[in-house]
């Protein structure tokens, strides 16, 4: 199929499962209060600072530090830092809607620039919200966006269950190439729904991840799923080719985060 083809089929199925028309906004933080996130929405995530977060990650995630996320000129900005602190060399911030807020299904559109330099891995994901009962992957796992500092020029939309994950290497990913990912803001989506969940940049679908109808191994996305916000540095995959000190202080830009329904 030549390239023209296979772009219009991409297109019209994206029209047909985007519904734009029919969409929404039932749940939005505009980041238009200055100061420390919103506490009503947001809360800082720092379990994981003793063991790396799983990943082997370098940053110690702080707790309500105006340094490492701070709304201002209506943009959350979650900077990392070269600063000690917790037994480690850098800081950033992690912020989480668990407790506060989850959605089954819809569209979940965030819109970020994304900060530069290799040992950046800023990340726009969602946990299934009932992971302290079933534990990881068994939760299940969106990463609406990922993005590498080694890699400047891609993003990667992914999913992880019982039956697809990193850890065994059938993780469900893709990467889209976009190559103003640190100068411009974009918008990173995905639609979710009893049938698959669909990755999109700019609206341009990239990743489509179908419901198998086989088990929660497969598809655990029938139950609510909370947002992640975070900048890591180093780490398993962000660290693989080392961390460039000039890369700090890295900010990632948020210039929304929306939940819309049919």
């Amino acid at each position: 199929m030549k390239k023209k083809s296979l772009a219009v089929l991409l297109f019209l199925f994206s029209m047909l499962t985007t519904g734009a028309q029919e969409w929404k906004l039932t749940w939005s933080d505009e980041f238009d209060k200055p100061g420390l996130p919103d506490s009503s929405k947001w809360s800082f995530d720092t379990r994981g600072n003793a063991w790396g977060w799983g990943n082997n990650e370098l940053q110690y995630y702080t707790d309500r530090d105006s340094s490492n996320a701070f709304v201002q000129n209506g943009v959350l900005r979650i900077t990392a830092l070269s600063k000690e602190m917790g037994g480690k060399q850098y800081t950033s911030a992690r912020l989480i809607s668990a407790g506060k807020a989850a959605f089954r299904y819809g569209r979940m559109a965030i819109r970020a620039r994304l900060p530069g330099g290799r040992g950046t891995w800023p990340a726009i994901w969602m946990l299934g919200s009932n992971i302290r009962e079933t534990g990881w992957p068994a939760c299940g796992e969106i990463d609406i966006m990922e993005y590498v500092g080694y890699e400047p020029d891609s993003v990667f939309g992914t999913v992880h269950t019982t039956a697809y994950n990193h850890v065994k290497g059938t993780q469900r990913t893709k990467g889209l190439f976009v190559p103003n990912l640190t100068t411009d803001f974009h918008e990173y989506a995905i639609e979710w729904s009893p049938e698959a969940i669909n990755f999109f940049v700019d609206g341009k679908l990239y990743n489509h991840f179908p419901n198998e109808k086989k088990t929660t191994a497969e598809w655990p996305f029938d139950q609510p799923c909370y947002f992640i916000l975070n900048l890591a540095i180093g780490g398993n995959w962000g660290g693989k080719k080392g961390i460039d000190p000039a890369a700090l202080p890295a900010i990632f830009e948020v210039d929304y985060v929306r939940v819309y329904s049919k």
